[in-house]
């Protein structure tokens, strides 16, 4: 099997899971995905979040999501236990699909690592 051919079918996998446990059955698109793992990041699973909130969830989620790539590292969580992160290196300039392919392919790293996924 290709690597993309695996990636695909993972992505696929992830959606239908984390759609069956928290969409009822809607299937989740990737923002909706990045901002569970901002929420699951943050730690404050049972929280309402403002709108501004949930952008710096998305953020969050981003941040972890391209650590492993070394574009983020981990800095410090704030006196309200949000986590903060510095770039390290400048992402580069990617195409629209190209974009949503590096996201696909950190999320299923992400859930891959937590043996959420196989």
């Amino acid at each position: 099997m290709s690597r993309d051919e695996q990636l695909k079918q993972r992505w696929d996998n992830l959606v239908s899971l984390l759609s069956d446990k928290f969409a009822d059955g809607e299937t989740l698109d990737l923002d909706a995905i990045i901002y569970l793992v901002g929420v699951q990041e943050l730690g404050k699973v049972h929280q309402s979040f403002k709108k501004e909130e949930k952008l710096n969830l998305m953020h969050i989620a981003i941040c972890r999501l391209l650590e492993p790539y070394g574009y983020y590292e981990f800095d410090y969580f704030d006196k309200d236990g949000w986590p903060h992160y510095k770039v390290k290196e400048q992402l580069p300039h990617l195409k629209a699909g190209e974009q949503s392919v590096l996201m696909k392919e950190a999320l299923v790293n992400y859930f891959l690592e937590r043996e959420v996924i196989e």
